[in-house]
């Protein structure tokens, strides 16, 4: 018998200094830290250990819609649906189903961990998702970071909307975010309204505000903003970034994520990719 999964339950990933803290509750990354030479453990992104301690959606898998659907309803091969509104900043729904659902740990290792959940029809449909789906995903330390990688499956007859988000706080270790400087390699990203919603027009980043395609200080920015038509190199991948200047150099974290994405028919994707977050102190 499998053992009970419960809000509580987590597990240590251990890859040389690096840790990761991960929970088959919602399949969440809960701490990503590497442990300095001195003992001391510098976190790569802002967690928390037991669920009562966490806040707001730190680390949450976000499946099978990411960011939020205005007042819940959508429209699916000429069918119209009602999702439940749950989102506190007003009358939408908000980030999918899974990251409060108990997930099954396909695979433990040291260095590894499997989660896998299942959305049914039968179960959703009722909830304004008649869709049946399988979905995994993997965490991974090795020399280069931390590997994170969703696979979704549609096990349904027909075709299912589908999208993967992912949320984790990422840190350089100051005590407010305004210190920082990120890069953000997105050449546009998505208008949102008064009740952060998007309204479908995608607006060119290059010459406003928020061109962080070179690095650039957060400042007083307030970051509410979807990112889109990424900048990419000669592998596929976009690498987004932040760092911040120390006496004895920099402390940054970077992100990678690979193009283009798996996904299984007849499922119809969209924007969410997996991605790579990796520590280095050059």
């Amino acid at each position: 018998m499998s053992p009970t999964v419960t809000p509580d339950t987590e597990l240590t990933l251990s890859y040389e200094r690096q840790r990761a803290v991960v929970s088959p509750w919602g399949a969440a990354l809960r701490r990503y830290f590497v442990v300095e030479p001195h003992g001391a453990r510098t976190d790569i992104v802002w967690g928390y250990a037991g669920a009562a301690q966490k806040k707001g959606g730190q680390g949450d898998v976000l499946i099978p819609f990411p960011g939020r659907i205005a007042g819940g309803r959508y429209t699916f091969a000429g069918r119209s649906y009602q999702l439940e509104r749950n989102d506190k900043e007003g009358p939408n729904a908000i980030h999918g189903f899974v990251r409060t659902l108990p997930w099954r740990v396909r695979h433990a290792g040291a260095d590894v961990a499997e989660f896998e959940v299942q959305l049914t029809a039968a179960d959703y449909g009722p909830r304004g998702y008649p869709f049946s789906l399988n979905i995994g995903v993997r965490y991974e330390l090795d020399g280069t970071g931390l590997s994170c990688s969703f696979a979704v499956h549609n096990v349904g007859a027909s075709p299912a909307p589908v999208g993967v988000g992912f949320h984790p706080y990422f840190t350089v270790g100051t005590a407010a975010i305004d210190e920082a400087e990120a890069r953000i390699p997105g050449k546009g990203y998505l208008e949102f309204n008064d009740r952060l919603t998007p309204t479908g027009t995608i607006i060119p980043a290059a010459g406003t505000e928020w061109d962080y395609r070179e690095p650039r200080p957060v400042g007083d920015r307030r970051f509410n903003h979807c990112y889109v038509d990424l900048e990419r190199d000669a592998q596929g991948l976009s690498r987004a970034s932040s760092a911040i200047r120390k006496p004895a150099g920099r402390s940054r974290w970077s992100w990678t994520s690979p193009s283009p994405p798996s996904w299984s028919t007849p499922a119809t994707p969209f924007p969410g990719r997996p991605g790579k977050p990796s520590p280095s102190n050059p």
